[in-house]
């Protein structure tokens, strides 16, 4: 038996005097800096010999906060709807109605840390062995945002999972779905989930993906960054570790219909090889290059 999507009002509340809407989305984005803070605060001061100060998370944060926003809408533009965009340019700019893409936003955080690295001459290798622990659970935080908003749903799924849900916004992609496997149709747990609740059964992947790319990764990520590790191992255990967890949700995430599988493997999937090689690359250089020295 599925269950409705809660269906949350996008906004919060409005600011008093001036009116101004403030969307959950952007509260869960402030979550997520806010965590990365008192963190790497907590981190500096935990761990000295890193080369890090508590007062230094400031400046890191704006430099991440500038990668990850800019990042990852202008990844969401050209990685998965370039093509809306270049219609409606004005669109880039409605972040607060979702639409924020982490490989893109992976990249621009980089090239941040990249700059602030060169500004306060430290390796950036260094400066990104000490930010991986901090990032996973805003990535949680951020999945949660996509729960809320009722976007990036999972495919629809024909068991009897009591969690599976039916998400009012997929009503386009239930009727396409129904178009396209009409030997389901009459499966009575479809039938069901149609009749009680008006929609298809699908997995909440957002919630699979706040727990793995975003809880368990942070759980894994910190207690190996507990001890001082070869330069590059933590950040090569982030990227593996992010790949495998969002290579593995995008299985039962419903695939963007304008972009559909390719070769059987959906962009999330296809943008997650490269991290797991690279990720797993690093860490075997970092531990070989110790061993050398």
């Amino acid at each position: 038996m599925a269950i409705a999507h809660p269906q949350f009002n996008a906004i919060a509340f409005h600011i008093p005097v001036i009116d101004w809407p403030v969307h959950w989305y952007g509260i869960t984005y402030l979550a997520a800096f806010m965590m990365f803070l008192v963190l790497g605060k907590y981190r500096a001061n935990k761990m000295p010999q890193l080369g890090f100060k508590a007062v230094e998370l400031d400046d890191v944060l704006f430099y991440g906060m500038i990668g990850v926003i800019l990042g990852g809408r202008l990844g969401y533009v050209l990685f998965y709807k370039l093509s809306d965009f270049m219609a409606h340019p004005l669109d880039i700019f409605k972040v607060w109605e979702g639409g924020m893409a982490f490989h893109g936003g992976f990249v621009g955080v980089m090239l941040a840390m990249f700059f602030y690295a060169r500004t306060t001459k430290r390796g950036f290798l260094q400066v990104t062995d000490f930010i991986a622990p901090l990032t996973a659970l805003g990535l949680a935080a951020g999945r949660w945002g996509n729960f809320m908003n009722g976007e990036l749903w999972g495919r629809v799924s024909e068991r009897s999972y009591s969690w599976l849900m039916v998400f009012k916004q997929a009503q386009l992609a239930d009727e396409k779905w129904l178009a396209a496997n009409p030997d389901l149709i009459n499966h009575p747990n479809i039938v069901n989930a149609i009749n009680t609740l008006g929609g298809l059964p699908r997995h909440p992947s957002q919630i699979y993906q706040m727990l793995g790319e975003g809880i368990l990764l942070f759980i894994l990520v910190w207690l190996y960054a507990r001890k001082v590790r070869p330069t590059g191992a933590v950040s090569g255990l982030f990227l593996a570790g992010y790949g495998v967890m969002r290579f593995a949700a995008e299985f039962v995430r419903e695939p963007d219909d304008y972009l559909g599988l390719s070769q059987g493997l959906s962009r999330g999937q296809q943008l997650s090889i490269p991290m797991i090689i690279c990720g797993v690359a690093l860490m075997v250089w970092a531990y070989k290059k110790r061993k050398s020295v």
